[in-house]
């Protein structure tokens, strides 16, 4: 899984220099021509945001809006099907979201 984490707020206008629509249109043809694409969105604002922690008595704590303890924030994901870890890395690298103060972790989907 490519997790795309875009730029913390006082570096949003590096961020909008760093890719264009053009740069991520581009992209998911890229990854969809490849045969690797598996699935993939972007995610809506974080102020559409809703968070959700269950204390050690099992209450549940809803927090409305953005709130996050990071600088970056999850901004979107591909999962792709590649052989390898350098293959992911590669295509990682390409990503229009590691530009511009952003970055892509790049994870393997666990599987049971």
């Amino acid at each position: 899984m490519l997790m795309i984490q875009s730029a913390a707020a006082d570096e949003a206008a590096e961020a909008a220099e760093g890719c264009t629509v053009e740069d991520w249109i581009a992209y998911d043809t890229a990854v969809r021509d490849a045969g690797i694409w598996v699935a993939g969105h972007s995610l809506a604002d974080l102020t559409t945001a809703t968070t959700v922690r269950v204390g050690p008595g099992g209450e549940r704590t809803v927090t409305d809006g953005p709130f996050a303890e990071t600088r970056e924030v999850l901004g979107g994901y591909y999962v792709i099907d590649v052989p390898d870890l350098d293959t992911a890395l590669d295509w990682a690298a390409r990503c229009p979201g590691a530009r511009g103060g952003g970055s892509v972790v790049v994870r393997p989907v666990a599987e049971f």
